[in-house]
């Protein structure tokens, strides 16, 4: 048997200096800037079709969220009052390097997009030292599981939230003589939140599995609140989706789903803690 023992990573991180935890986290923040820059050269190669097929597709009556709304309301019986012929707005671009940033801007964005497992992957390597024993417990996977959800979100964002507000926009209006034209800047503005916004909310489960664990929140809580969790989603939903109860309700339900999931996550937390067993360590 050696007569050192070797120093565990914790022990390794709690002895490091200031200057070392900065220089270190530098490192990490350097490998995901590459990474990010990476995704953004592809990105940059497709560039015409990320603008004129992702970007720019909601704004086009044939992208493919109409076009499987308007065959649900055809199967539904309600004829083509789902359907869509045209999006009414327009685009203006009213600053010099207007559309020249949105450019820049859109490959940066889908860069960290492409590169979102291996820059949260950098960032649980800085943060991993730091946690006790007993929080790493059950995190087997957590990078899988955070960039599905993240990705999942995504999509979700991006072929329902995204449009669904687009074109209730795009359709609103107080009067007959006021057009919409928005500035490919406030466009841009208003799609980047929203479907990346979806994705970091989709990590709801994974956010209270580990308050869970750390006996922040705990299962009976959620249940306790679950009827005002609910009326909160629905009334956000409703204020960024077109004001009918169909649009509501298919953007609520992957919501709700999300929330159910984590009341169970953190009851099975409490089983495994009442029964006293042992969660597999990260290693």
């Amino acid at each position: 048997m050696s007569l050192f023992k070797k120093k565990s990573a914790s022990d390794e991180t709690a002895d490091m200096s200031f200057v070392e935890h900065i220089d270190e986290l530098r490192k990490h923040l350097f490998r995901s800037a590459i990474a990010v820059t990476i995704g953004a050269i592809v990105m940059a190669v497709y560039n015409s079709f990320i603008v004129k097929k992702v970007l720019m597709g909601p704004t086009h009556p044939d992208f493919i969220t109409y076009e499987y709304l308007c065959k649900l309301g055809q199967a539904l019986g309600m004829g083509n009052n789902l359907c869509l012929t045209k999006i009414n707005v327009k685009m203006q671009s009213n600053v010099v390097a207007g559309q020249f940033s949105i450019y820049l801007n859109v490959i940066l964005i889908g860069g960290f997009i492409l590169a979102f497992p291996y820059v949260f992957w950098q960032f649980w390597k800085f943060v991993r030292p730091a946690l006790k024993k007993n929080e790493l417990r059950g995190t087997r996977g957590v990078i899988f599981w955070v960039s599905t959800l993240f990705f999942i979100g995504v999509l979700f964002g991006y072929f329902i939230i995204a449009p669904y507000t687009i074109n209730f926009f795009a359709n609103f209006t107080l009067d007959d003589n006021i057009e919409n034209i928005w500035t490919i800047t406030s466009y841009f503005n208003t799609m980047v939140p929203l479907i990346v916004g979806s994705g970091l909310a989709f990590q709801l489960p994974l956010v209270l599995f580990f308050l869970a664990k750390i006996d922040v929140v705990t299962a009976s809580f959620l249940r306790k609140y679950r009827r005002h969790s609910i009326v909160v989603i629905v009334i956000a939903v409703s204020v960024i989706t077109p004001p009918d109860f169909l649009s509501t309700v298919i953007c609520s339900i992957p919501l709700v789903l999300l929330y159910e999931i984590s009341i169970l996550l953190c009851a099975n937390v409490e089983k495994k803690k009442k029964i006293g067993k042992p969660e597999p360590d990260w290693e």
